[in-house]
């Protein structure tokens, strides 16, 4: 399974991971959690992650679950995740930069110092005032 694409996270029936591949390992350290670990809450940080969860099933029995983390290469900067976070932050605002910080939980004078650096318009448009 180390040449599949995509991660994977195999449960078994108690929620105990039992298996992970190179990429799934990669994921797993950066957010933090050692493979050994139970995954009472693991299962749902990787689904919220972007992860998809299936049933493990032989015939009616069901033996676990797995989990297939998203293909992303996982090597966006941290500057790039939050140029995204402020841009989808604002479109779900419409705009409002008081709201847009608020939600993002920074002053509103960091927002424009951002929006700054990263050469957006108040509006989450590229290029300068």
């Amino acid at each position: 399974m180390e040449t599949v694409s995509e991660g994977i996270v195999v449960f078994d029936g108690y929620g105990r991971v039992v298996y992970t591949n190179q990429r799934a390992r990669r994921t797993l350290d950066a957010l933090g959690d050692a493979s050994g670990r139970r995954g009472e809450n693991l299962r749902e940080r990787l689904v919220a992650y972007g992860g998809r969860a299936r049933t493990l099933k032989h015939g009616s029995m069901e033996l676990g679950e797995v989990v297939f983390l998203p293909e992303g290469d996982g090597t966006h900067t941290l500057a790039e995740r939050e140029r995204q976070a402020i841009l989808d932050t604002l479109e779900a605002t419409h705009g409002k930069l008081a709201e847009t910080a608020r939600r993002l939980g920074i002053s509103r004078t960091t927002l424009w110092r951002r929006l700054r650096a990263y050469g957006l318009r108040p509006n989450g448009r590229p290029g300068r005032d």
